[in-house]
């Protein structure tokens, strides 16, 4: 089982077959709609004209990736920061798994293990590591030992907490209901501060 965004489906095919689009998609899934950020990686590399490669990325030229990211229109509501993370991720991949995304989650000892490879990329906390550990294990088959307890709340097989439980309108509906009550709480929180 893979993805099922209300997206183009040649972005949802991008995302099944491609583990670079996927991670860049986790990559962009902040302060955008997940469509946004999960379609995006379609879009690059329609921009780019072939299929994203972490080494070219790697060594793109920093002011030409930020204008391809603000092109009309943009691939993030924050073209330049976001295209600098991507880059730096791809940068890691580079140096730590020989430009290959899919050896970040290969062979993991367990979902601990896991959980730090993801941790240890820019710009993944510990709770967008655990939407990312909970969406390869849910939709990817990516389950080594630990992997729902690595994954916490997200793992959980009944939630919809997050893109890792989207596979179809519905699922889709309650996760969105689940991010605006969480929205919610956290204003009223501070609220009460």
């Amino acid at each position: 089982m893979t993805l099922a965004l209300p997206i183009d489906p040649q972005a949802n095919q991008l995302l099944a077959r491609d583990p670079l689009a996927l991670l860049v998609g986790m990559v962009l899934d902040q302060q955008v709609s997940m469509e946004k950020a999960f379609s995006s990686p379609y879009v690059l590399a329609q921009r780019l004209g072939h299929d994203l490669d972490a080494r070219e990325l790697a060594d793109f030229d920093p002011e030409a990736l930020v204008a391809i990211f603000a092109q009309p229109p943009a691939l993030h509501r924050f073209p330049k920061a976001m295209a600098a993370r991507v880059q730096q991720v791809c940068r890691v991949l580079v140096e730590r798994y020989d430009g290959d995304a899919a050896r970040l989650w290969a062979d993991p000892a367990d979902g601990r293990e896991l959980l730090g490879r993801i941790t240890a990329l820019p710009g993944f906390g510990r709770q967008k590591a655990q939407i990312f550990l909970a969406l390869l294990g849910k939709r990817f088959g990516v389950r080594p030992p630990g992997w729902r307890e690595a994954a916490g709340h997200y793992g959980d097989p009944e939630a919809h907490r997050s893109v890792a439980d989207v596979t179809d309108a519905e699922s889709l509906r309650l996760v969105r209901e689940y991010k605006q009550q969480m929205k919610a709480a956290a204003k009223a929180n501070a609220l009460g501060d």
